[in-house]
């Protein structure tokens, strides 16, 4: 009787539950990818660290949902969404530029861009700033994505909304994101709880986000500055935050700052975020008192990127979905 190799085949139903859903081939590549991410840090002598996965305390941030662990004593975990919260730890301690590449746990997040656990490149580079990171960004894709190795492209993201949503997300309001929604046939909720960053968000992932990347990488950068999050903002007329997003064919692969050094504000920030979690009925998590004592400490002067790994290796084997190119997504775990 001839044995079906298990890894032959991209997808398996019914009782084949236990065979990957990835193939050969696209594991073989996510290994050759592996191999040129540390080549590529390691030419730039940035130091790879390992962080623990496990925490006492949990992302804040609105949009992100952390899975809580208990332990037999009754002591309670969570499994991080990022590493940057003791990246930022270390680099307060004096580690100069990092990089690391870990699995990163977010709850909720499925579908054929998302599995609740990924792989995630992340890395801080002292003295940068999000141009000089950007390009950075853009070196290590090229090394990675061969069809991202052509020219990129850079706007601000009040150019990207002008030129694709025929809107100023600096001077715009509630009816004028359904107005635009609706003239282009897309799906406006009819009763919503939406804010101004989240009526953004939705006129982004329908009707800029998508056209991003086509020809080349795409670089969004200087977000409202209420959309920071942990970056730095620039005073001016409108204040922005230091921040940048990176697109290709449509797909975000990488979301980076200038850093926020200040640990009084990030503190404000954190607080503001809880409060709207209590007043939304999402759960409440602790605030990681020990990045704030680090910032306090003395955070130097740095930006920081994080870079989804399985999304770059779906577009580099050409598939359609993350299943594809990982072992055991979370239907198979």
């Amino acid at each position: 009787m001839k044995i079906q190799n298990p890894l032959q085949s991209p997808v398996f139903e019914g009782g084949d539950s236990w065979r990957p859903t990835a193939g050969l081939a696209n594991l073989r590549l996510r290994a050759e990818l592996l191999k040129k991410i540390r080549t590529f840090f390691e030419l730039r002598e940035v130091l790879e660290v390992d962080t623990p996965a496990l925490s006492r305390a949990a992302a804040t941030d609105r949009h992100l949902a952390s899975f809580r662990v208990e332990s037999a004593t009754g002591t309670r975990f969570y499994l991080h969404t990022s590493p940057e919260f003791p990246m930022k730890r270390l680099l307060a301690a004096g580690a100069g530029d990092i990089w690391q590449l870990c699995k990163v746990f977010r709850e909720g997040e499925a579908g054929r861009l998302h599995n609740p656990e990924f792989t995630l490149i992340e890395w801080y580079r002292l003295g940068f700033d999000p141009h000089r990171l950007m390009r950075e960004v853009q070196e290590l894709l090229a090394e990675l994505l061969p069809a991202a190795s052509s020219a990129a492209e850079y706007s601000t993201y009040r150019e990207a909304f002008q030129r694709h949503a025929y809107l100023d997300p600096f001077n715009c309001g509630k009816q004028d994101c359904m107005r635009v929604l609706q003239i282009s046939g897309r799906h406006v909720p009819a009763e919503s709880d939406l804010d101004h960053d989240g009526w953004l968000d939705l006129v982004a992932g329908e009707l800029v986000y998508p056209k991003l990347g086509r020809q080349g990488l795409s670089f969004i950068y200087d977000y409202p500055a209420s959309q920071a999050a942990l970056a730095r903002v620039r005073a001016g007329d409108p204040a922005v935050a230091e921040r940048f997003e990176a697109f290709f064919r449509g797909i975000e692969l990488a979301n980076g700052f200038h850093e926020l050094l200040d640990a009084a504000e990030q503190r404000r920030r954190f607080q503001a975020d809880r409060d709207y979690r209590r007043s939304h009925g999402l759960p409440e998590v602790p605030l990681d008192e020990n990045l704030l004592t680090a910032l306090e400490s003395g955070l130097p002067d740095c930006a920081g990127v994080a870079l989804g790994l399985d999304r770059v290796l779906m577009l580099a084997a050409g598939a359609h979905s993350l299943d594809e190119v990982i072992a055991f997504p979370s239907g198979r775990a």
